[in-house]
């Protein structure tokens, strides 16, 4: 890359970071970096106006909308405080009391929404005041919340992955399963967190088979949804956009009518705030994806391949190693979803020069950007929780910083023990990672 390409790439990237931290929305901080770029190359800027299109005209992405829809109108229609009773009858005896809770029931919640932020948003509105009510501190309960949503990132029906698989062109079901064992991790690693140094909190007694008999019906309808959601890709009967469409229809169907029939009147306000929610991702989209197209144009992620694979050579292990190094910081300024397609490029040449498989890859990046969610200065996922939590972001990040042990543990044991990542994947979808059905016609042969 000649020094002219790299004095653009620069001027780029600060004025991105510049106005970024001033406060400006990300898809105008990016676009203001394109419109630079195009200004100094022979770029027209009808073509970036091309490129900003190109970037958000893909079937897959179709599938965010509604999965936030399944999310909004749980919790629009307060169904999901079914799902809180079941997880109070589950856990809330343990050492942590509602700590465990929170965290349990974000596991059941993100299986619906697939997006941090929806989680965030219910897990504040549903457990902040009784847990402060039981004397929690509130830095610990917005570091709690905000850590138990990155679960979402990871566990079908996973936006982050959706977009991974869109963009990267990875199997997205691949993904959905994949994620499902580091999810479980760090669910069960909040758990043993809170349990050893988390407040004790209330100690209630253990919930009577039928008390849980009976928080198990009473959650039962909603539960099925990430059933419905992942079966029905697994199986092959949808594809993620289909499943979300059928989960939709289940609720308006089934779950609305039986638990919640008079919140038809407020579903025009339900799709109208899904829409609204939508339009920020998708926008960052188009703006990251033109962003991507000119550094890719400069040739940016030739170099930085070539910087990383002259350190790590063609070795799996410290090729991800380093881009997980690349991705906590890249993490720490830009959200996932931009940083995942401006970066793409430079994964996927990765990837494919040492031999890893692209699901076992964007597992891991996936796992390291939701870990992002939570790290400073921005930390989406805490910034929001400190807010509705109403405490300083500063308290709310000294009270998750043990936390992050819990993340730098799942993050390892991703990259090390890529067979228990990918058990899933080949056992119910093979050709997600690339098996393929023996000359024989029995079984699969994989790579």
């Amino acid at each position: 890359m000649g020094s002219g390409n790299a004095l653009i790439l620069g001027l780029m990237t600060a004025l991105f970071l510049t106005l970024g931290y001033l406060g400006v929305p990300v898809a105008f901080s990016l676009i203001a970096g394109v419109l630079v770029g195009t200004a100094m190359t022979p770029v027209s800027l009808q073509s970036m106006m091309g490129q900003l299109f190109n970037g958000i005209d893909s079937e897959s992405l179709m599938a965010i909308p509604f999965f936030l829809l399944v999310g909004e109108l749980m919790t629009s229609a307060n169904v999901v405080i079914r799902i809180a009773n079941l997880s109070q009858a589950l856990v809330g005896h343990v050492r942590g009391g509602l700590a465990q809770v929170t965290t349990v029931f974000s596991m059941f919640f993100s299986g619906m929404s697939g997006s941090s932020s929806a989680d965030v948003a219910v897990l504040s509105r549903t457990m902040a005041q009784p847990m402060a009510q039981e004397g929690y501190r509130p830095e610990f309960v917005a570091a709690l919340i905000a850590a138990a949503s990155t679960i979402a990132a990871l566990v079908p029906p996973s936006i982050m992955a959706v977009v991974y698989g869109a963009i990267g062109n990875v199997s997205i079901a691949g993904l959905f399963l994949g994620g499902i064992v580091p999810g479980l991790l760090i669910g069960a690693g909040l758990m043993v967190y809170c349990y050893f140094f988390g407040p004790i909190g209330f100690r209630r007694p253990r919930a009577t088979l039928l008390q849980l008999g009976s928080a198990a019906r009473g959650a039962a309808l909603p539960m099925m949804i990430p059933l419905i959601l992942l079966g029905g890709i697994m199986t092959g009967w949808f594809t993620p956009t289909e499943a979300g469409v059928v989960a939709i229809a289940y609720i308006l169907l089934v779950v609305l009518p039986l638990l919640k029939p008079g919140h038809f009147r407020q579903l025009p306000r339900d799709f109208v705030q899904a829409g609204l929610v939508f339009s920020l991702p998708l926008i960052t989209i188009a703006a990251a994806s033109a962003f991507g197209w000119l550094v890719a144009y400069l040739r940016g992620p030739i170099v930085v391949a070539g910087w990383i694979a002259d350190v790590a050579g063609t070795d799996p292990m410290a090729i991800m190693f380093l881009l997980v190094a690349v991705f906590v910081i890249v993490g720490d300024f830009i959200e996932p979803i931009p940083a995942i397609i401006i970066f793409m490029p430079v994964v996927n040449q990765l990837t494919e020069s040492a031999g890893i498989n692209p699901v076992h890859m964007g597992v891991v990046l996936i796992v390291t950007l939701a870990f992002g969610l939570i790290t400073p200065p921005y930390g989406l996922a805490l910034l929001m929780a400190s807010k509705f939590v109403g405490v300083r972001f500063s308290s709310a990040l000294r009270a998750s910083l043990p936390i992050y042990i819990v993340f730098f543990a799942t993050i390892a044991f991703t990259i090390f023990v890529p067979s228990a990542i990918l058990y899933l994947p080949k056992t119910l979808f093979p050709e997600s990672v690339g098996c393929f059905k023996a000359p024989g016609g029995t079984g699969y042969i994989c790579p």
